[in-house]
């Protein structure tokens, strides 16, 4: 082989090495991420302790809600859905016990996962619900919270981080009641 044919040799495969390395390190990062998503998934839910995310909730009448905003009171936040039948078992009670505490310093929110605004504004007219819900663009708010599924209830205390988590739909309207005294202290 000449000296001119190995030049040639050697810049030809030179766009062809970058080509695999690029490739390469295209996987490792997808793997990578992939890896993280699947860490995260695994941890659950925020748990009893931690932090409320910050977040906004536009809500369907289009009022903008800042959790920050509601630091000092205890809000119950309700992630639902009008596809999912086990969100039915707890709308009306949820909206009894609103009914009984909106004035007490109690905040209600309803974030409406993966739905259709037509179907959601329809599952609350159904289930008489009042108190402010909007929908989670994007998944934001339930990525957040890292729910995995709905229905999901956290009740936040008045300094802004989670006092209990219901995983499900609440059993019965005392079972909601027991949660929000505890977090008031009384």
């Amino acid at each position: 082989m000449t000296q001119e044919n190995q030049l040639e040799t050697n810049h030809s495969t030179r766009p062809l090495r970058w080509g695999v390395i690029l490739a390469w390190a295209l996987v490792i990062g997808l793997l990578g991420t992939l890896g993280f998503g699947l860490v995260r998934a695994q941890q659950g839910s925020i748990g009893v302790g931690t932090r409320v995310p910050d977040f906004t909730l536009t809500t369907f009448e289009g009022e903008q809600i800042h959790i920050a905003d509601l630091r000092g009171q205890v809000v119950l936040i309700n992630f639902w859905a009008s596809w999912c039948k086990t969100c039915e078992v707890e709308a009306r009670e949820l909206e009894q016990v609103f009914q009984m505490y909106k004035d007490r310093g109690v905040v209600f929110l309803g974030v409406d996962y993966v739905d259709s605004e037509p179907a959601a504004l329809a599952y609350l007219e159904k289930y008489g619900i009042t108190y402010p819900n909007g929908p989670d663009k994007r998944t934001r708010i339930s990525q957040a919270f890292r729910i995995r599924g709905v229905p999901e209830t956290f009740i936040v205390d008045p300094e802004g981080r989670v006092a209990d988590v219901m995983i499900g739909p609440y059993p019965s309207v005392e079972m909601i009641i027991q949660d929000i005294e505890t977090v008031l202290g009384r």
